[in-house]
């Protein structure tokens, strides 16, 4: 297995300092560069081309949302569509959280979570996963459903966060092993944030028989947790 390479963009020396020790320990993961501000991270970005990036939101001379804006542009104009980004911070406000994704974030990490988890989202983001926090999932997942309201007329303040399509192999996927209206039913009730229990109670079904379907679901879409399917469920306009 080939090593995920990585660049951190963080302006505390101490914290960097720990990630980069902490994840140079995993060998599946290798830090090729360091920067301390975002005028420094984004030559970086440009120039080491790294798998992941680790940004922090909050940069001293611009914020870890614009550097993500500017490098999605970056990587448009030039066709470099390979590096992905995760938001490293510890502000799990609405606005913050999405201001990131609609920047291009690709995950959303909170800092006071374990660096074992920070290994795992690295590994799911370059995997071409949206890792999004537990604490800020209900506020993406809703906001994805309604829109957001636009802050500006400006063309580079997206007014509502950004879903791209499914991935071409869950598409293949989902040709060959469609989802059942019953499916759908789960899937969007999953979406809506609602347990197993409180599934069961509202399709008048054992909660047995909605684990089974959520497990077809989770299969079908190539989930490993029933957020990135909901994530994939949104992406894919399977739920609207």
């Amino acid at each position: 297995m080939n090593e995920i390479s990585i660049i951190l963009i963080e302006d505390h020396d101490l914290t960097r300092m720990g990630l980069r020790a902490a994840l140079q320990s995993h060998s599946a993961l290798k830090v090729i560069g360091e920067a301390a501000n975002a005028t420094q991270g984004l030559k970086l970005l440009e120039t080491a081309k790294p798998d992941v990036a680790v940004v922090d939101i909050g940069l001293p001379d611009m914020d870890g949302i614009e550097l993500t804006r500017k490098f999605r542009r970056y990587q448009t104009e030039t066709g470099q569509s390979n590096t992905k980004i995760l938001i490293l911070t510890m502000d799990h406000t609405e606005d913050a959280v999405l201001a990131a994704f609609a920047a291009g974030a690709d995950s959303y990490y909170m800092k006071e979570t374990s660096i074992s988890k920070l290994t795992e989202a690295i590994q799911a983001t370059h995997g071409g996963n949206s890792w999004i926090d537990p604490a800020i999932a209900n506020v993406v997942l809703r906001k994805m459903r309604q829109g957001i309201p636009g802050e500006s007329q400006g063309s580079d303040k997206p007014k509502t966060v950004k879903i791209e399509a499914l991935a071409s192999e869950y598409e293949q996927v989902l040709e060959t092993y469609p989802l059942t209206q019953r499916e759908l039913e789960i899937l969007e009730l999953i979406v809506g944030g609602c347990s197993n229990g409180q599934i069961a109670e509202k399709l008048y079904i054992t909660v047995g028989t909605v684990k089974t379907h959520v497990r077809n679901i989770l299969n079908k879409l190539c989930a490993d947790d029933r957020t990135q399917a909901a994530v994939r469920a949104l992406r894919s306009g399977l739920v609207a």
